[in-house]
């Protein structure tokens, strides 16, 4: 059964505490982003080894490998975004379709093991992309596709809580 896609504008997350995972964005800023992301590699890693991690809960929701697919993917995406946003002034970034990433590389039936291994590396990446950002670049700007303006802080902000629900997601 295909998963009916997440059509929601996530971007209020970086107003107020996230009511189901309890992230708060006013808590992080790009220099916190690399620690969290250390910190939650070896949790997606735990969760890469469940026995049933391929198994969807129900007909409408992402397995945890499902999910880990996205994250691995968001860490890439992300950290693609933040360097063009460093880069280029007023950086514009293509449409995002997660939904069609997840049916077009299979992430239903990917390797555990891989997935694993493709996880750590780009959150490595995208921590260290983090972490090389300096407070004086935080107000450089992105827009995304459908009008949302990012800048590198809200960026942050907006990228962690993608990977901390997420992980919520798995672990509820």
């Amino acid at each position: 059964m295909p998963i009916v896609p997440d059509e929601k504008d996530w971007t209020w997350v970086l107003t107020r505490p996230c009511p189901e995972c309890s992230f708060d964005a006013a808590t992080v800023t790009p220099s916190t982003v690399p620690g969290s992301i250390d910190n939650m590699l070896p949790r997606w890693r735990a969760v890469l080894r469940r026995p049933d991690v391929a198994e969807r809960p129900n007909g409408y929701t992402w397995s945890a490998l499902e999910y880990a697919c996205h994250v691995r993917d968001v860490f890439s995406l992300f950290d693609q975004r933040l360097n063009l946003m460093l880069e280029s002034d007023e950086a514009r970034f293509e449409n995002w379709d997660q939904d069609q990433t997840a049916v077009d590389k299979d992430y239903a039936n990917a390797d555990p093991a891989v997935v694993s291994a493709e996880l750590t590396a780009e959150g490595k990446q995208a921590a260290e992309s983090f972490a090389r950002v300096r407070e004086s670049e935080w107000g450089r700007k992105g827009l995304r596709s459908n009008g949302s303006e990012f800048t590198v802080l809200t960026l942050a902000q907006y990228f962690l809580h993608d990977v901390v629900h997420h992980l919520h997601d798995v672990d509820g």
